[in-house]
């Protein structure tokens, strides 16, 4: 294998895209010989600093492939730690790269706007010397795990709804409710979906104390900065009927103590409370990627955790993203689209007009009845999975990878899970003593998120 100069090898090759150039290893053939020390800062809210020490080569013959490392760093950090200010320190000709790539009509202007729009803040990147780079400041806090009383629990996805009543700890009323926000932009439509789901559920008990939201996309102080369900919604309506939805449709409810995470971060958190685990990074694999973390002290980090954006294949013919237009990135490997992208090759025809749900359980209904096209998606989203818990392991601080979602239910999801443990034994065989893969049982990975998610509001 080859990009930008750097010579690397993979033992393990997804079956349907041997083309894959796994990100993880380019970086691990990189790094063996550069020795020039290169920081790289991001500044999100509230002062607080993400610091990444690595190394470049800082020539002129390896200047292609120092931008590409770098780049593709940066836009790693941005999508894990979040930010709107990135410093880089030590190298200024690959910071003025990275300036331009980030600059208003370069090729990560969408990054760039995202990140201006969820920390409302004019986006920049800093060149510095490797002595004058920023010191870390980073602060995490204790959030669910309340149990007491009676809870509502709600999980947004992009397919479905999930409701749970929740009564001292113990799911009384679950339900699983299908819409399609990502079709649909009218606030109306949104507004009307989520507050007869609350009701639902506050039907089944005697009062309701909080209410706690996972949703995907990102949310500070519980207003909801940037969510990819609500993307067909008019920027003006948004702001003015999306941006506090979650808080108004609790209000429906009762004036209760409310709580709204990232759906990825309540991935972890479920996995944390489940398994009395720490250091738990969530995946959770459907209509997208959502990413969670839970560090060492068993707290929320208030990172991004947006792995659908961060690149995991150094291919230049990688697939697109559709909304950000960059190639190899999660999304098109770890959720629904990665088994339908994947189909055709794999010799499946999907009906057209099935929605990405309904295609997704056809190749799931052929997995479970032992085909073996079927099978080749999900062992090649194993790979992929193998490779990427590796990248991910480079920028987070994990003892267990919990693997929620639609995606790996069923018998695909103990493929993904047994090709992923194959490809890091083989070809990362430090990384894999450090950390185990776990997929929780299957009532867990279908309700546990809406009721993880009951327990994040203290009353």
């Amino acid at each position: 294998m080859n990009a930008h100069g750097i010579e690397f090898a993979a033992k393990n090759i997804p079956a349907l895209d041997t083309g894959f150039l796994p990100l993880a290893k380019f970086n691990e053939s990189y790094l063996k010989t550069a020795d020039k020390p290169l920081n790289i800062a991001v500044e999100r809210n509230d002062g607080l600093i993400s610091v990444y020490k690595t190394r470049v080569h800082g020539t002129k013959e390896m200047f292609d492939a120092d931008c590409f490392y770098v780049e593709r760093l940066v836009k790693l950090l941005l999508w894990v730690r979040g930010g709107y200010r990135v410093f880089v320190c030590g190298d200024s000709a690959v910071a003025g790269f990275v300036k331009a790539a980030y600059a208003k009509g370069g090729a990560r202007e969408f990054d760039r706007d995202f990140m201006t729009r969820v920390y409302e803040k004019d986006f920049e990147v800093l060149s510095l010397p490797v002595e004058n780079t920023p010191a870390a400041h980073e602060q995490s806090k204790p959030i669910g795990r309340h149990l007491d009383g009676c809870r509502i629990g709600f999980d947004a996805g992009g397919s479905d709804l999930k409701v749970s009543a929740v009564v001292d700890g113990e799911a009384v009323f679950s339900e699983e409710i299908i819409w399609h926000p990502k079709l649909n932009g009218d606030p109306d439509y949104h507004y009307g979906e989520i507050v007869s789901a609350l009701k639902k559920a506050a039907e089944k008990m005697p009062r309701v104390d909080a209410i706690g939201v996972s949703s995907a996309g990102i949310f500070i102080n519980n207003r909801a900065m940037m969510v990819s369900l609500f993307r067909k919604v008019p920027p003006a309506l948004y702001k003015s009927r999306i941006r506090n939805i979650y808080l108004q449709a609790a209000r429906e409810i009762g004036d209760v103590p409310v709580e709204v995470a990232n759906d990825g971060d309540v991935t972890a958190l479920a996995g944390a409370m489940d398994l009395d685990e720490n250091r738990v990074l969530g995946i959770a694999m459907g209509t997208s990627e959502a990413g969670g973390y839970v560090d060492e002290h068993g707290n929320l980090t208030g990172w991004l955790n947006e792995l659908a954006f961060v690149p995991v294949d150094a291919s230049a013919g990688a697939p697109a993203d559709e909304w950000s237009g960059d190639i190899g990135c999660g999304v098109q490997y770890f959720s629904q689209d990665a088994v339908i992208r994947l189909a055709p090759p794999a010799g499946i025809a999907l009906d057209d007009n099935l929605t990405p749900a309904e295609k997704l359980k056809e190749v799931q209904r052929r997995m479970e009845a032992g085909d073996a096209a079927a099978a080749k998606i999900f062992e090649t989203i194993g790979v992929y999975l193998g490779h990427a818990v590796a990248l991910y392991a480079s920028v987070y601080d994990i003892n267990l990878v919990l693997l929620m979602g639609r995606v790996v239910s069923g018998r695909g999801g103990h493929s993904i899970l047994d090709t992923a443990n194959t490809v890091l034994a083989t070809e990362y065989p430090a990384v894999f003593q450090t950390l185990r893969l776990v997929l929780p049982d299957e009532k867990s990975r279908r309700i546990g998120q809406s009721v993880a998610a009951a327990s994040l509001p203290r009353i």
